[in-house]
């Protein structure tokens, strides 16, 4: 795994969203629909069992799509999944490249915090997250980023962009056009009728997006 598998639609398995029953299923149909990385995020006081993630990496594996874990380094580096994201109250990244490899991918929200964001670069970090940029319905209490940053931090990093909270079709072009390499989204694809057809929705305007820079570069 490397930097560039972070890119397009970053889709985050959140249990909170998504049970036992339906997990997999929903994830399958995401993958199908384009999603380049799957996050598995589990928040509160329930346990879920480790079958239950170890079901998902076999399937990431199978379409070959990393699976990160959200805040658990031990789970990860138990199941052997393909790096961690962590956020303000998580281990340094620092520790969790020692416990998990060099070639593990390791992302760190960084919120509304340019200088977060260079410090989790200089600290090993694969990709930083900012955000929430809109309302999210799954953190609605969080903190909020103007798009204007993905713009500053895309002229002082080198690493991947990625951009979180309340992200629609709608709204996703924005943050592309800022500088975004790479979409969270929970509700926007696991809460669709048709997750599958709402992923190829976002992975959609990267190809548009794309397409213009080509555009733009050929005309330089």
């Amino acid at each position: 795994m490397s930097q560039a598998s972070i890119g397009g639609l970053y889709a985050i398995a959140d249990t909170r969203c998504l049970g036992p029953d339906i997990l997999l299923a929903r994830v399958a149909a995401v993958i199908a629909g384009g999603a380049r990385v799957v996050q598995y995020r589990h928040k509160g006081e329930s346990i879920r069992p480790h079958s239950e993630v170890e079901g998902l990496l076999a399937l990431c594996r199978s379409h070959g799509i990393p699976l990160l874990v959200n805040d658990d380094v031990e789970l990860a580096a138990m199941i052997g999944a393909d790096g961690v994201h962590l956020g303000r109250d998580d281990d340094d990244p620092r520790w969790a490249r020692a416990r998990l490899g060099e070639h593990a991918l390791i992302g760190v929200s960084c919120y509304n915090e340019l200088p977060r964001a260079l410090e989790a670069q200089s600290a090993g970090a694969d990709y930083v997250a900012f955000g929430s940029f809109f309302d999210s319905p799954t953190k609605p209490d969080t903190v909020r980023a103007p798009i204007g940053l993905l713009q500053q931090a895309k002229n002082r990093l080198t690493i991947p962009l990625v951009a979180i909270g309340g992200i629609t079709t709608q709204n996703a072009a924005q943050l592309v056009s800022a500088g975004a390499d790479a979409v969270a989204v929970v509700s926007g694809v696991f809460a669709h009728v048709d997750p599958c057809d709402a992923a190829r929705q976002y992975c959609a305007l990267f190809a548009t997006h794309g397409d213009r820079r080509a555009t733009q570069n050929a005309h330089l």
